[in-house]
C-alpha cells in the first residue's frame, strides 16, 4: 500500500511538472508578446480582416473611413518571422517582427502590454498603440479609385481626419481604370503602425476614350464635307469668295485633327485643345470682273476644340469649345 502511495505521489508530481513546464513554455511562445503580435501578423498574411479586428487594441477611429479594412482590400506578406522581444521600464513590450513586403525584407515595431491571465494561468495581451496606419488620398481629375482592386470614391474620405484606415504592414496598390480613363498603378507599401501616408492618384484619358472621339470626329466632319455648299452647317471648315461660283462645291477632309485630350477643370470635363486640321475644296469660280472661269482646288486649313464631358450613363458629350 505504501509503495502504491508512493508510486502516485512520484506520477503527480511528474504530472504538475509537466503542466508546469507547458504553462511556462505556453507563455513564453503562443501566449507571449510576440506570439500575440504573431498572430495579428499571420491573419494579415492569410488576408483575413476580421480576426486582426478582433484583436484587443486593434482600434478602427471613427474619424477616419473603414472601407479598406477588409478581406478582399489585403495584399500579399510573406515570411514573417520574429526578430526580438524588449520590455521597457513602462512594462510596455516592442515586439519586432521581419517579413516579406512588395518584395522587399521589411520591419515593423509593435507596441504591446500585458493585461493579465486566462484561467490566472496564460497571459493576455493587447496593443500599447494600434497597428493601423491611415492614408490619405489625393484623386487628381476624378473622386473614384482603387486600391488592390477595391473601388472606392474620395467622398468615402472623412473631410477632417482625410484618410482611409489601412492594415499595417501590407502594400496597398492605388490607380484607377474605368471606360475612358485611367490611372498608372502607384504601389505603397507601409510598415509603421499609427502611420499616415499621402498618396496622389493621377487620372488621366486612356485610349479607348481618344479612339472613341477620334471615331466621332472622324464621322461629323466626314458628314461635314458632304454638304455641297461653302459654308457647311454647323461645321468648322468653310470659304467665301468675292466672285460667284459656277459649280457645286466638292469638300473632302485632307488632313483631321489629332487628337489629344487634357483635363478639364472640373471633375468630369476633358478638353481637346485647338488642333490644326485640313478641309480640300474644289469648286469652279467665275470672275464678276471679266466673266473668266477658273478651277479652284486649294486646301482650307482650320482648327477644332471640343469640351468633352463623361455623363452620368458613361456617354459622352462632345462640344465645340470657344473659350
Amino acid at each position: 500500500m505504501r509503495r502504491a502511495l508512493i508510486y502516485w505521489s512520484v506520477a503527480f508530481a511528474v504530472v504538475i511538472g509537466v503542466f508546469a513546464i507547458t504553462i511556462v513554455v505556453v507563455n513564453s511562445t503562443v501566449f507571449s508578446a510576440g506570439g500575440f503580435a504573431g498572430s495579428y501578423l499571420n491573419a494579415l498574411a492569410r488576408q483575413d480582416a476580421s480576426t486582426a479586428l478582433e484583436l484587443p487594441g486593434v482600434v478602427a477611429s471613427e474619424d477616419s473611413a473603414a472601407d479598406l479594412l477588409t478581406d478582399s482590400a489585403l495584399g500579399d506578406l510573406s515570411g514573417v518571422n520574429l526578430v526580438r522581444d524588449t520590455t521597457g521600464s513602462d512594462g510596455v513590450h516592442t515586439v519586432t517582427y521581419e517579413y516579406m513586403l512588395n518584395g522587399e525584407l521589411t520591419e515593423s515595431d509593435f507596441r504591446v502590454r500585458h493585461t493579465g491571465a486566462f484561467l490566472g494561468l496564460f497571459s493576455t495581451w493587447a496593443f500599447d498603440s494600434s497597428p493601423l496606419g491611415t492614408v490619405a488620398v489625393n484623386v487628381l481629375h476624378d473622386d473614384r479609385f482603387r486600391v488592390n482592386g477595391v473601388d472606392l470614391n474620395t467622398d468615402a474620405q472623412p473631410e477632417e481626419s482625410g484618410g482611409f484606415l489601412v492594415f499595417v504592414p501590407g502594400v496597398y496598390t492605388f490607380d484607377h481604370e474605368s471606360t475612358y480613363l485611367a490611372a498608372d498603378d502607384v504601389p505603397v507599401p507601409i510598415s509603421e503602425p499609427g502611420s499616415v501616408t499621402s498618396v496622389q492618384v493621377n487620372v488621366q484619358a486612356n485610349p479607348t476614350f481618344v479612339t472613341k472621339v477620334d471615331e466621332e470626329l472622324h464621322a461629323y466632319l466626314d458628314a461635314c464635307a458632304t454638304q455641297s455648299v461653302l459654308l457647311p452647317t454647323g461645321c468648322p471648315f468653310g470659304k467665301t469668295f468675292d466672285n460667284r461660283i459656277d459649280s457645286t462645291p466638292e469638300w473632302s477632309i485632307s488632313t483631321y485633327p489629332n487628337v489629344e485630350i487634357i483635363p478639364g477643370s472640373t471633375i468630369g470635363e476633358w478638353v481637346m485643345p485647338i488642333t490644326t486640321a485640313s478641309a480640300h475644296l474644289s469648286v469652279e469660280v467665275r470672275s464678276l470682273f471679266d466673266g473668266t472661269v477658273r478651277d479652284f482646288d486649294e486646301e482650307i486649313p482650320f482648327t477644332v476644340s471640343y469640351l468633352l464631358t463623361i455623363q452620368p450613363d458613361n456617354s459622352l458629350a462632345i462640344q465645340a469649345n470657344y473659350g
